[in-house]
């Protein structure tokens, strides 16, 4: 079934369409990062739904209690034979063989034409997606609650549409984190508590597949030292202190893109194994992660502008690659391509501009797009510098306006 990438109310109403399809329809598999609001959604629903809607959390620890498994379904069988109901399973993966198991039930109540709907969601996409791949094939549907947008931020907190922006670019957009906004201090120690550690000391690890935490480790802090850079896996390999095969750190990096923590872009290219030999270029998902790891702190537009370019940059792609856009680069030395585009936004390739720039510094926009007509150029500028790209025939857009609703058809 394909994946549907949305926000916190996009997420909740395609939620609330689907439970409202006659039961029972397929699971819902809701995955997404830590700290995105996941679970204040299902409480949200649940208290929507009323008596119908039951709730239970896998890592409570009456989950451990024997028998946990089997009382969770009769009661919410019993709500559900009042008018029908919904069971919303949050952290499902905490349940042993949970995949095996829930197919067990959802096959008996879909027999039996029990009339309920069933909710899970997990932070880590990849230990979800294993499970579900391999027993609930034609089972399951999967929606992903992304990173919040600076739209998101503005209407679900009150924030200008301009300070929404900024605030993603200067402290990303972790909700649970705005309550801390004044205090850095305890904003860093949030972020990396309540977010970086859980999602690679838990989500990541406990997939029993790293032998080497150390170098994880390294690996995300070498990432998150150089957003919106390419970085060739040798480089990398270099600046590590427990040294890995390539393989290794490739396979590292993936799994902190399940984690919903870093992005390795591939080369745009027409043959997949020149795609696969370029370095890739590397995106953090949320920029506060940048910001809780930098000592320097978020950088000031006016003081450090190349730094502030670098976040925007950041932001901007990370922007699509949580809307789930395919996204790439390009680079045919001395030309670049910041970002290629192609999904429901259509397909872009996109330069981002925080400085003044001339047509030299769109050689590889224009270059690559006559290579590829079939993509429509943008510049993503300053706001103000719109104009230097008009005059050069270009469309263009302010990084405020992009990351607050993307490219504009």
């Amino acid at each position: 079934m394909p994946e549907y990438y949305l926000d916190y109310g996009g997420c909740r109403i395609a939620l609330l369409r689907r439970l409202h399809e006659p039961p029972p329809g397929r699971i819902q598999i809701l995955t997404g990062p830590r700290q995105v609001g996941k679970t204040t959604l299902l409480l949200d629903l649940t208290d929507q739904i009323g008596q119908g809607g039951y709730y239970v959390a896998a890592d409570d620890p009456q989950a451990g209690l024997p028998g946990f498994w089997d009382r969770i379904w009769t009661e919410s069988e019993k709500r559900a034979g009042k008018g029908g109901g919904v069971l919303f399973i949050d952290e499902i993966q905490h349940i042993a063989d949970w995949a095996t198991r829930i197919k067990g039930q959802y096959d008996r109540i879909k027999r039996r034409k029990i009339p309920l709907h069933v909710v899970a969601t997990g932070s880590s996409a990849l230990r979800l997606g294993a499970g579900s791949r391999e027993s609930l094939a034609g089972r399951f549907e999967r929606l992903t609650l992304t990173h919040w947008s600076a739209t998101a931020l503005k209407d679900g907190f009150g924030f200008a549409a301009s300070a929404a922006a900024l605030f993603v670019v200067q402290f990303g957009s972790y909700p649970g984190s705005l309550e801390f906004r004044d205090d850095l201090g305890r904003w860093r120690t949030y972020i990396r508590d309540a977010i970086i550690e859980p999602a690679i000391g838990r989500d990541v690890l406990a997939l029993g597949v790293i032998r080497r935490p150390a170098l994880l480790r390294q690996i995300f802090a070498v990432a998150v030292s150089a957003p919106a850079q390419i970085v060739s896996l040798q480089k990398m390999q270099g600046q590590l202190q427990d040294r890995g095969a390539l393989e290794t750190v490739a396979h590292y990096l993936a799994l902190l893109e399940e984690a919903y923590l870093v992005a390795a872009l591939q080369k745009y290219g027409e043959r997949e194994h020149r795609r696969r030999a370029a370095p890739p270029k590397l995106v953090i998902l949320n920029n506060a992660l940048l910001s809780a790891f930098d000592p320097r702190g978020a950088p000031d537009p006016n003081q450090e502008p190349e730094r502030f370019g670098l976040w925007v940059e950041n932001a901007c792609l990370a922007f699509a690659c949580n809307a789930g856009q395919r996204l790439m680069y390009w680079r045919e030395e001395p030309l670049e391509v910041d970002g290629v585009i192609e999904g429901s936004w259509g397909e872009w390739a996109i330069e981002i501009k925080t400085g003044r720039f001339d047509s030299r510094d769109l050689r590889g926009l224009l270059e690559f797009c006559r290579r590829y007509p079939r993509y429509r150029p943008l510049v993503v500028t300053a706001s103000g510098d719109e104009p230097q790209a008009h005059r050069l025939g270009l469309p263009a857009m302010s990084w405020a306006d992009f990351l607050l609703a993307g490219p504009r058809a």
